[in-house]
């Protein structure tokens, strides 16, 4: 007779190895490393929270400190590798196998890491990539969270920064994994049960908060008057006439600038109202002075922002917030916002090739892509229409008939011709190609393929790669905007200007926009300290982006 419940069976003899610490469900933070010691296996799937932001770094640092004779061979399975403990996991031998979504910070040591091979790479995916892969074949055994309280019957409070957690236990909890969260205090009542104490197992009391990394925070102050002229190019030449109104910004300084011409620059052009109404977004604080001028009527937020808390709980109208005023995130859902209810995807990339691909990966830094290829696709599934759909569907197929006519989704790569350290944006070849080719992947990781993206934005101007009709064209349209880069100087000008003929390609001044005017004057804020004044005082910046 079969025996059904072996999965179970075995998630009850960890939990009685590591109740032999617990008070009830409570660890003290110095047995955390003994806990885990007790209830992971070697080979074991861990997910280690790991988030874009918000970071189980007590649990992180208790892992490493287990005794590599007992804790081994772990498969990490966790959205970011973000601290540097993430990686030591594997210098130490207690992790083999990394299947993840972001590394930002530890993009460099990553790549040597990979190369020098110390880590068994899985994939590098996309958040809501991995997030499907929780609840199919990359199911942890082990969850390792954080929150910002929890009573002691278990429920947890994650405060703004619900991110990935809420996904992560399901996926834990209801296949019979061990779900263990360090938590910043205990209380008698949380002030909102984000996760019901019947799916937590352990709670690790760590007697202060978990780290959270401001990611979205740019300083006005560091826009540069190229980041201003391509967001002009961007509003006038993209926004306004696909008229798009419900839309995710990338992580950036041109979608920083985007965000605070809108009160200026956007409402000169009379769009306010028309354009950029409805957001999936962190809380960005570029942000504040367009939802201050009424420029925005709904966020749905991916994580929080440090700082921006009480700004937050003061316009529920615009944020989802709970009864306590704070912030209700949730990266799942916001993904799938971005990729169906979103018209249009606008962030910058590194590398550009002649078919529009895009990658955020070179030779020597491996980022990752975060949620960006989820942002930055058509979503073939999509029924329900809208005017930016429909019109950039009609654009990228003029015959078809309209009720059989596909939408599409506007996905557009917005940067200058040269990036950081002078590095040409647009290449021949993708270094994710070279990448690929080292590490012996089947797929060079490209976060935007060429076929998804819709226009490149540049100081140079506008490509509609929607309106090319073969690759050649397309090849060209692209030239056309690399500016003085290689790819740029080897385009075919005869060709480039019977594209920009028929509007495939739009150069500044056919926009009616002067270079010139493209000045820091424009920006409805200049500093930090500017975005606290709009804020009201409410807006609270880390120390790090006070300068006054």
């Amino acid at each position: 007779m079969a025996e059904w419940q072996q999965n179970r069976a075995r998630r009850d003899r960890r939990i009685e190895a590591g109740i032999k610490l617990a008070e009830g469900k409570i660890v003290a933070a110095g047995d955390a490393t003994r806990l885990l010691e007790a209830v992971i296996q070697p080979g074991d799937r861990v997910c280690l929270e790991g988030d874009n932001q918000k970071q189980a770094d007590l649990l992180s640092a208790a892992l490493l400190a287990a005794d590599p004779a007992r804790l081994n061979t772990l498969h990490m399975v966790q959205s970011g590798v973000v601290l540097p403990a993430h990686l030591d996991l594997f210098e130490r031998g207690i992790a083999k196998r990394l299947d993840y979504a972001y590394s930002g910070p530890q993009s460099a040591r990553i790549a040597a890491m990979l190369f020098g091979g110390k880590i068994e790479l899985g994939a590098v995916h996309t958040y809501l990539e991995l997030f499907a892969r929780y609840f199919i074949d990359l199911t942890p055994h082990v969850a390792l969270i954080a929150a910002v309280s929890a009573d002691r019957d278990g429920n947890l409070y994650t405060g703004p920064n619900t991110e990935d957690t809420p996904t992560v236990v399901e996926a834990t909890a209801f296949k019979d994994g061990i779900v263990i969260a360090q938590v910043g205090e205990i209380v008698d009542h949380v002030p909102r049960v984000d996760i019901p104490g019947d799916r937590v197992h352990f709670v690790v009391d760590a007697g202060r908060p978990f780290f959270v990394e401001p990611l979205f925070t740019r300083d006005p102050a560091l826009i540069t008057e190229t980041q201003i002229l391509t967001a002009m190019l961007a509003i006038k030449g993209i926004y306004a006439p696909y008229g798009v109104r419900r839309l995710n910004h990338g992580i950036g300084f041109s979608t920083a600038a985007i965000e605070l011409l809108l009160p200026t620059f956007g409402e000169r052009l009379g769009l306010k109202g028309k354009i950029a109404t409805h957001f999936a977004l962190n809380p960005h604080p570029a942000l504040i002075p367009a939802i201050e001028a009424g420029w925005v009527e709904q966020i749905h937020s991916f994580g929080s922002e440090v700082g921006m808390d009480g700004y937050i709980r003061a316009r529920p109208d615009i944020y989802f917030t709970g009864s306590d005023g704070s912030l209700r995130s949730n990266r799942a859902f916001s993904q799938v916002a971005g990729l169906y209810a979103c018209d249009m995807f606008i962030g910058s990339t590194l590398q550009i090739d002649l078919a529009g691909n895009s990658s955020t990966v070179t030779t020597s830094r491996v980022a990752g892509f975060g949620g960006a290829p989820n942002m930055g696709s058509d979503a073939r599934g999509r029924r329900h229409p809208s005017e930016p759909w429909l019109k950039a569907g009609a654009d990228a197929d003029p015959v078809s008939p309209a009720p059989l006519r596909r939408g599409r989704k506007l996905v557009v790569q917005i940067g200058e011709t040269f990036g950081e350290k002078n590095a040409p944006q647009f290449v021949e070849r993708l270094d994710a190609i070279e990448l690929a080719d080292r590490l012996k992947l089947d797929l060079a990781p490209v976060m935007i393929y060429g076929d998804d993206v819709t226009h490149i934005v540049t100081e140079e101007g506008i490509a509609n790669l929607l309106l090319c009709r073969s690759p050649a064209e397309r090849e060209q349209a692209i030239r056309g905007v690399a500016g003085y880069t290689d790819v740029g100087l080897a385009r075919d000008r005869k060709a480039v200007e019977g594209l920009r003929a028929r509007g495939v390609i739009c150069r500044p001044e056919d926009l009616g926009i002067d270079p010139l005017d493209a000045d820091r004057s424009l920006l409805a804020a200049r500093s930090i300290k500017d975005l606290v004044h709009w804020s009201g005082g409410l807006y609270d910046p880390p120390s790090r982006f006070r300068n006054w």
